[in-house]
């Protein structure tokens, strides 16, 4: 999950996300008193489930770790082969306007000739 969670892409997309999350509830107070009462019982079925996965979580604690570690392995080679997770939205979404711009003067160009 850290690794997913560091890739610039993912990152990127999250800031955004609260960003947007954030200035959404401090725009609207009837919003914010939804979010502030679903983030409170999100927080309190965590805190309860918590105690109740533990026990779970320590015998599978060997499982656990080979499956990050192959996880780890899958999402280095991921990286490798889509080097567009180690890019930020803004790059992408910016990277993708310029193309599709620059197909629509291609075409225009051919329609035009």
């Amino acid at each position: 999950v850290d690794q997913v969670a560091n890739l610039t892409l993912v990152s990127s997309a999250c800031d955004m996300v609260s960003t947007a999350y954030a200035s959404t509830k401090e725009s609207h107070p009837y919003i914010r008193s939804v979010c502030d009462a679903a983030e409170e019982g999100v927080k309190s079925v965590a805190e309860a489930t918590a105690s109740c996965v533990q026990p779970v979580l320590t015998t599978l604690e060997p499982h656990v770790a080979a499956a990050s570690e192959y996880a780890s392995k899958g999402l280095d080679k991921l990286g490798e082969k889509l080097p567009l997770l180690q890019k930020p939205v803004e790059q992408i979404l910016s990277d993708t306007k310029e193309q599709i711009s620059s197909r629509v003067a291609d075409a225009k160009d051919a329609v035009s000739s």
